[in-house]
């Protein structure tokens, strides 16, 4: 049972038609589909806005083979590969477990195929879930994932594809390993996505070098932490030139583990941000982020966190 406690008005958002309590967004493979980080002692769902399941697939899948994470400097490597019992069983199963009066839940929905991420969403469609995320940036499988996220034609297909078998937001999470995110996110606007998750993580590989092969087992992985965040803010603030003008809003996420992290996406362009590695390092972080988010608005003399949005002065201008 949650600890709850009253959640500070002013970090209220509104994202897609969703109302969140606070801005922050527990990202997707971080707590697993959301009954694992409810048993943490001290947690409360005032402190989150929204949580994003583990990804899901059509069929189950047991994942990469060991070592499936890896602790780097400034951050993580990991390569689960979507393990998941399914998209069946997480809707039959898992989803009515789920207290959705308490917080938003967001489905992460993947596939190797454009028929697969369409038949996901369509279980997904079929359920009280908020909305769904499409993951089409995961850098440790070996088909589709990166294939799809690294190619405008391509994601593109996948967003058209999901959003024929929705009426529910669609969140597009966006690959930092591309050449154009921005066209990217305007080719994802275009077919019909309703706001966008950036970034997700980098590819990395680590080495053992007494064994003189890679320690993930999948050979690379996809790096998060600390270490992105500033690729993370830059690629936020990209996509932001596009989505502003069609307001369409960001998730920014990429190594937040304070509220200085926090601000820095929401300045550059983000409405809301997401939070993952950070809860490795501090399960309860979001509550301290939430704090510093209101002390900055009271030190800057700001009403609403929304308010700071997208409200970075470029030096020069």
């Amino acid at each position: 049972m949650s600890d709850q406690h009253t959640p500070d008005p002013r970090l209220a958002i509104d994202f897609c038609g969703l109302a969140m309590a606070s801005p922050l967004v527990l990202l997707s493979g971080c707590v697993g589909f959301g009954e694992e980080y409810t048993r943490v002692a001290g947690f409360s769902n005032a402190d989150v806005g929204a949580v994003c399941l583990k990804g899901t697939t059509l069929e189950p899948r047991l994942g990469n083979r060991a070592h499936r994470v890896y602790e780097t400097p400034g951050g993580m490597l990991n390569a689960i590969g979507l393990q998941n019992p399914g998209a069946r069983r997480v809707v039959d199963e898992i989803l009515p477990a789920l207290d959705f009066n308490e917080t938003r839940f967001v489905a992460n929905v993947s596939g190797s195929t454009i028929e697969e991420y369409e038949a996901v969403t369509r279980i997904f469609d079929d359920s009280p879930i908020d909305a769904i995320e499409i993951n089409i940036s995961c850098p440790n499988v070996k088909e589709g994932g990166v294939t799809f996220g690294n190619d405008p034609d391509m994601s593109a297909r996948v967003v058209a594809a999901c959003r024929r078998a929705t009426s529910k937001p669609l969140i597009t999470k966006l690959s930092p390993n591309q050449t154009d995110i921005a066209e990217n996110a305007r080719r994802c606007i275009d077919a019909g996505t309703n706001a966008f998750a950036v970034i997700n993580t980098l590819m990395g590989m680590a080495i053992d070098i007494e064994r003189r092969q890679p320690v993930i087992g999948n050979n690379q992985g996809g790096l998060s932490g600390p270490a992105i965040k500033p690729i993370a803010v830059f690629k936020v603030f990209q996509v932001s030139q596009v989505a502003r003008a069609h307001g369409i809003p960001i998730i920014g996420q990429g190594g937040v583990t304070c509220a200085a992290d926090a601000i820095e996406f929401l300045l550059a362009g983000a409405s809301a941000v997401g939070v993952g590695t950070g809860l490795f390092y501090e399960p309860l972080v979001c509550r301290e982020i939430n704090a510093g988010i209101a002390d900055y608005l009271d030190r800057h003399g700001i009403a609403h966190v929304a308010d700071l949005s997208g409200t970075l002065t470029l030096n020069g201008t």
